[in-house]
């Protein structure tokens, strides 16, 4: 008797499981060719939400490089001030080190608290596209 090879159960990919419990996935993802994409792009909503990660993203990113790069420009040009004692042995090179970390924590948290602002508008563009449709909401 010939032993019986087990389902993949993998989704395929742009697929999910159904989270109804149903035997199929669920599309994550329109089917090719159901949505203008042209015309998605300019819907006003789209454009303003385009806009406002741009205005997030850009601007924290150059910080982020600036900041990043301040440490290594630093400790080269005024290796005096950097190597001057703050705490015990702790010189300011240390100091500046360590408040990376910090840095970009802050970024992060602040990318998550404006994430939900892009995914709010985001989540609103899909359903005007394809809410308007019934397909796949």
């Amino acid at each position: 008797m010939p032993e019986e090879t087990p389902q993949d159960l993998t989704p395929a990919p742009g697929t999910r499981p159904d989270p109804r419990g149903g035997s199929g996935p669920t599309p994550l993802h329109p089917e090719p060719g159901t949505v203008d994409w042209k015309a998605v792009a300019q819907m006003p909503e789209f454009q303003a939400l385009v806009r406002a990660k741009f205005r997030f993203i850009v601007p924290a990113t150059l910080f982020f490089i600036l900041y990043y790069f301040a440490l290594p420009v630093l400790v080269g040009y005024f290796p005096e001030l950097m190597s001057r004692p703050v705490l015990g042995p702790v010189n300011g090179a240390y100091l500046f080190a360590l408040s990376q970390f910090f840095m970009a924590w802050i970024l992060a948290a602040l990318y998550v608290k404006v994430s939900g602002k892009f995914d709010r508008q985001a989540r609103e563009i899909r359903q005007k596209v394809l809410g308007a449709k019934g397909e796949h909401r």
